[in-house]
């Protein structure tokens, strides 16, 4: 039995870290694990031009703790007033990594988002020019359509068209759900990508109510059927360079999850490489691990692998989960993905 593992250092290709006093309280968990990081555009108000996202990667900047080596790769929020001059010069003066696409209503703070997608193709049309990835929430928000099958619908009624008309445009369908988003990625050339969560990989739809309602179990995308869960799992452990990681960590605190209407995400950043571990070990693929953590997402967008090396140590005692996280609003629950986790990260070397 394989008892420790070596790694390049992990990248986080989609994740949320809020602003103010959470920002300061769950930065530290992903700079701990992870060199850099996707950081996502939705606050509120959301990060819409440049400067906004030049300001805000101050913020996380100063608040990174000192003995850690992390670097936050900004997005601006696409929405149909985005100026494409001001795209392309944030991208090309390295302020900006990407354009994050939400579909109007989709998930957290989207409101601010694309209503029609025609209204934002000069902005297409120019990040494709300058080889801009578009990070897209593939969900419509139609409400005619089942919540378990809008990403689906998405896929046939959004992407489907925009990569015929534009099929050079730099895509990530972000934490994909499905069986059909796996397929629609992989009948795609090497400009599509995907990233993929850890909790998408260990829960399917059943386990939002087991024992009950488990608002800690509800994000955006929803968890599926298992048969879309084992076409994930698949796909991560294969070593396709298509398929990275992006967490999605969403940190809501508690007040906000277990309410009437409960807030959408997982804060999952705290146990995402203990989880992973147990399940490329379960699926006998902890060989394509470093594939899926360190080295698919530079690759896709052009950056180098990180030389740091990390130890990940497989302990004969099960680890137990960390229960919370305390923020100045309230406690954040961490990511259980149900199972004893015998992995732990040990050491992380330059």
């Amino acid at each position: 039995m394989i008892t420790t593992l070596t790694l390049r250092r992990p990248d986080d290709w989609h994740l949320h870290l809020r602003d103010g006093g959470v920002l300061e309280a769950v930065l530290p968990h992903t700079s701990a694990h992870f060199a850099r990081a996707v950081v996502m555009p939705n606050l509120l108000p959301p990060v819409v031009t440049v400067a906004d996202a030049s300001a805000y990667r101050q913020r996380i900047i100063d608040r990174i703790p000192p003995s850690h080596q992390f670097t936050p790769l900004m997005t601006v929020y696409l929405t149909e007033t985005t100026d494409p001059d001001d795209v392309a010069n944030g991208h090309a003066s390295g302020v900006i990594s990407a354009v994050k696409l939400y579909p109007a209503g989709a998930t957290t703070n989207s409101d601010s988002g694309v209503e029609q997608i025609d209204a934002v193709m000069p902005v297409l049309e120019r990040m494709t020019q300058a080889g801009i990835p578009l990070l897209v929430h593939g969900e419509v928000t139609d409400p005619s359509v089942d919540l378990f099958d809008r990403e689906a619908a998405f896929i046939e009624r959004v992407l489907v068209p925009l990569t015929r008309n534009l099929p050079e445009l730099r895509i990530v369908l972000e934490h994909i759900t499905t069986q059909d988003g796996v397929q629609f990625v992989r009948s795609q050339a090497a400009n599509v990508a995907a990233t993929i969560t850890p909790h998408h990989l260990v829960w399917n739809r059943n386990h939002l109510f087991e024992g009950g309602l488990r608002p800690h179990r509800y994000c955006l995308p929803i968890v599926k059927r298992e048969v879309h869960r084992l076409a994930l799992r698949a796909a991560a452990t294969s070593a396709d360079e298509r398929f990275f990681l992006g967490t999605d960590s969403a940190p809501h605190v508690d007040s906000a999850k277990e309410s009437s209407c409960g807030c959408a995400g997982v804060f999952n950043v705290v146990t995402t490489l203990s989880c992973l571990a147990h399940v490329f070990e379960q699926d006998s693929a902890l060989g394509n691990l470093e594939a899926f953590v360190s080295l698919n997402g530079p690759k896709f967008y052009g950056l180098e692998p990180n030389s740091e090396i990390i130890t990940l140590t497989r302990h004969a005692q099960a680890r137990a989960c960390p229960g919370e996280v305390a923020t100045p609003d309230g406690p954040l629950t961490v990511f259980d993905p149900g199972f004893p986790m015998h992995w732990a990260l040990s050491e992380c070397a330059p």
